[in-house]
């Protein structure tokens, strides 16, 4: 693939790498110890049909030689700098970018998304809990902590976004079933994200925790069993999360105008 290729496919990387980035929160407290790893997800049926395909350059085939997905770390600082600057250049990890991506829309609405495979780094500051005689809630002065990132995505232009999405999909679809789903679709697998984010229950504050060993957890058992992508969005808070939703919301809305019959 040829450089300024190569720094476009940074560039969309980056860019898909923001939705993301507002959804994740700091850690409770420390990572437990443990031997075991997360299970690898199951193979897509090989009969899989795809829902919401994506009209791409004839020449770009997911097994074109020339898109190297190993290739797109090498511009990915340079294109990240100029996009974001340097400021929020340190929210990115800089390594396997397309493939930290792919894996966290995958992992999303799954009850597990590891921070080890996400694209961008929790974010900073303890997670911040109001304690009285009846419990513990989400200290509203938590909901500030996520502002930032929140104005990072707002600023994404979504018709570009998905125009760099579209000229590259091939790419995320290569890193896509290279996680075990050889007759998969990731396109169909990001509708499907989005969905679930989108389905977010709304809660009214104040939201009751509970911290049984070192990390926190929805009082709610309901709330508890929601997906991983659907308790970081309860945790933005509600006003964070209405507007989560809004941004989210339009990038679904750009991204199926895109598809063929949609």
């Amino acid at each position: 693939m040829k450089k300024g290729n190569l720094l476009i496919l940074a560039l969309i990387a980056v860019l898909l790498g923001i939705i993301v980035m507002s959804l994740i929160p700091a850690p409770d407290g420390p990572e437990p110890v443990t031997a075991t790893q997360t299970p690898a997800p199951p193979a897509a049926p090989v009969a899989e049909v795809e829902r919401y395909p994506i009209a791409t350059a004839a020449s770009s085939s997911p097994t074109d030689p020339s898109v190297n997905i190993d290739d797109s770390d090498k511009a990915y600082g340079d294109g990240l700098l100029q996009l974001v600057g340097a400021d929020a250049l340190a929210y990115f990890h800089s390594d396997r970018m397309i493939r930290r991506f792919v894996a966290t829309i995958d992992n999303l609405p799954r009850q597990e998304a590891p921070a080890g495979k996400m694209p961008v780094k929790p974010v900073g500051g303890p997670f911040l809990v109001e304690r009285s005689s009846t419990g513990m809630t989400i200290d509203p002065a938590n909901a500030r902590r996520y502002a930032r990132y929140l104005e990072i995505m707002a600023a994404v232009d979504v018709r570009r976004l998905v125009d760099l999405y579209v000229g590259f999909y091939p790419v995320f679809q290569q890193a896509y079933r290279e996680l075990g789903y050889p007759h998969g679709y990731f396109n169909d697998r990001l509708v499907d994200t989005l969905d679930d984010l989108l389905a977010t229950p709304d809660v009214a504050p104040p939201v009751a925790v509970t911290q049984p060993k070192v990390l926190y957890e929805f009082a709610d058992p309901a709330l508890e069993k929601r997906s991983a992508g659907q308790k970081i969005m309860l945790r933005l808070g509600a006003d964070n999360m209405a507007r989560a939703k809004r941004l989210l919301s339009a990038f679904r809305s750009e991204l199926l105008r895109r598809s063929p019959g949609k």
